[in-house]
């Protein structure tokens, strides 16, 4: 693959077609840039929230780490721990640090094997290398990050059931986080009640961890994507592109190119860019679209590229319908990082 993180200029996302094998995949499952100074210390939990604070101080645990005891009274006994499951999974709304929290586990556990990716990673993990061999190469790991943990189709939904059930078995702890909590994973998206004993199942290996909170990303934005008109949009693409290559495509163009590029390598198609520059943006109609959109955003927001827009304000993006449907929280997730990204200043 050519090497396009020392390139200036503007480039087209539509021309770039990324390739990634297995041991690629599995090379890159680390927490993104944005994290890699993500610890315990650094969380700062909203006190408006007390379930902040406790999640930080199980996910301590979780991790290894010594937690201060409380003393009890001099005729009372100390309280007993109860003891942690194989997994924690970490339940609440965007924008509440839950991926900083996920990073903090990776970053605190000593282990000699651990991995950290999205969901949508590890199922790509599986369609370039197989099941077995996936199994195989992950086995004996200590720690498996999981972000964004979804459960879109029944498919996935047996792998990743199957998948962890045999890491657990053989001594990998595990960590996710979602939207979503793990009994009701694929509500309203397929006929989840044909696998309720596989999600149970998948639920059981998991202690569930409530964090609530606003985003902390709308905290000091008015909720409306950042729009250009033609000539600032030109200029900023323009400006980008003296610093690292950027990217201009109309919106149409690159929603159409999403569908011939896996997901799992949208992260090699933004691969060096300083600004992503979308022409023309509208509102989508079509599921399939608004999910790879979603898969997109997610990526382009964990490399915190600048994304410069004209046409239709990209908290626009998906019809109400969507907005109304069982991937209501996906699609609210992506317009809150939009939102984000448009506000962003370039390094």
């Amino acid at each position: 693959m050519t090497d396009t993180t020392t390139q200036t200029g503007i480039v087209h996302l539509t021309d770039r077609m990324p390739q990634m094998g297995g041991a690629e995949i599995l090379a890159s499952l680390v927490p993104p840039p944005q994290f890699d100074g993500a610890t315990f210390d650094s969380y700062r939990a909203d006190d408006a929230y007390p379930s902040q604070e406790e999640a930080k101080q199980l996910l301590l645990r979780f991790a290894g780490r010594s937690v201060p005891v409380k003393r009890a009274g001099l005729f009372s006994r100390p309280k007993k721990e109860t003891p942690m499951k194989p997994g924690v999974y970490l339940d609440g709304g965007f924008g509440v640090g839950k991926t900083h929290l996920l990073a903090a586990i990776y970053h605190a556990m000593p282990a000699r094997r651990k991995y950290f990716g999205s969901f949508i990673e590890y199922t790509a993990l599986v369609g370039a290398l197989g099941y077995k061999n996936t199994v195989d190469l992950l086995r004996g790991a200590d720690l498996l990050c999981i972000d964004e943990f979804e459960l879109d189709d029944p498919g996935d939904t047996m792998v990743m059931t199957r998948l962890l059930g045999e890491l657990v078995a053989s001594g990998t702890r595990m960590a996710a986080t979602s939207n979503t909590p793990p009994n009701a994973l694929g509500e309203g998206r397929f006929a989840a009640q044909d696998f309720l004993r596989e999600i149970h199942q998948m639920a059981d290996r998991f202690q569930t961890i409530r964090i609530d909170g606003v985003d902390f990303r709308q905290r000091s934005l008015d909720g409306q994507a950042k729009v250009w008109d033609e000539q600032s949009y030109a200029a900023e693409i323009t400006d980008a592109a003296d610093v690292s290559a950027a990217s201009d495509d109309s919106f149409e163009d690159l929603v159409r190119h999403l569908a011939r590029v896996h997901p799992s390598r949208y992260i090699r198609l933004i691969d060096g860019l300083a600004g992503i520059g979308l022409r023309d943006v509208h509102t989508l109609t079509d599921q399939s679209e608004a999910l790879r959109l979603v898969a997109f955003v997610d990526r382009a927001y964990d490399a915190q590229i600048p994304v410069i827009a004209t046409g239709t304000p990209l908290n626009e993006v998906f019809s109400e319908e969507m907005l109304g449907g069982g991937y209501r929280k996906k699609y609210l997730r992506a317009i809150s990082r939009l939102v984000a990204l448009t506000h962003s200043q370039r390094a």
